[in-house]
């Protein structure tokens, strides 16, 4: 075989790259990989910093879950405890580690859900019963069985409570009126 000579085809031959430009094509693909690159390693420090903070705060949140009951078990003390008079040495005590345990919780971000008086709220209530109650709204919070709780601005358990409602119409005069029935 004969080699081509490089006169024969003239149009064949691979146009002139200028290595300058090549090298200054090359030199801007790598500094926009860089680029790349230095935006995604800040954004991952961005996510990984929140991620942390998430994980700590649902770390908490699982811990104060699980302190709700010795909370609502002392309040519960210490209405029981109520009968003994508001000198009693027992009630003193319960409230006052109550009070301390309440603080502690606090101080982290728990918070009570307000509900007694306020319009039932699906969001923070949850209703267990409804009780007639000609002198309240519709749908007013009269009483509460168990407290609701919020864990930095979420809702950590509802408040469980009893709803008014209006009477029935003909059930607020305390008349029984006979129904005859047909044979």
């Amino acid at each position: 075989m004969a080699a081509a000579d490089p006169q024969e085809a003239p149009d064949q031959q691979a146009p002139a790259v200028d290595p300058l430009e090549q090298l200054s094509a090359e030199r801007d693909e790598l500094k926009d990989r860089l680029l790349r690159q230095a935006a995604e390693m800040e954004n991952y420090k961005k996510r990984a910093a929140r991620e942390q903070a998430d994980f700590l705060r649902r770390a908490n949140e699982a811990m104060v879950k699980d302190i709700l009951p010795v909370l609502d078990n002392l309040e519960r003390a210490l209405d029981h405890a109520q009968n003994g008079g508001d000198q009693d040495p027992l009630r003193e005590g319960l409230s006052l580690i109550q009070q301390d345990l309440f603080k502690v919780l606090a101080r982290h971000g728990l918070e009570r859900v307000e509900s007694l008086g306020q319009p039932f709220n699906p969001e923070f209530h949850e209703a267990m019963m409804q009780q007639e109650d000609p002198d309240q709204e519709e749908n007013t919070v009269l009483t509460e069985l168990q407290k609701g709780y919020l864990f930095q601005g979420r809702l950590l358990r509802p408040a469980m409570v009893v709803v008014s409602k209006r009477p029935a119409p003909g059930e607020d005069d305390g008349v029984d009126i006979p129904v005859k029935l047909a044979d």
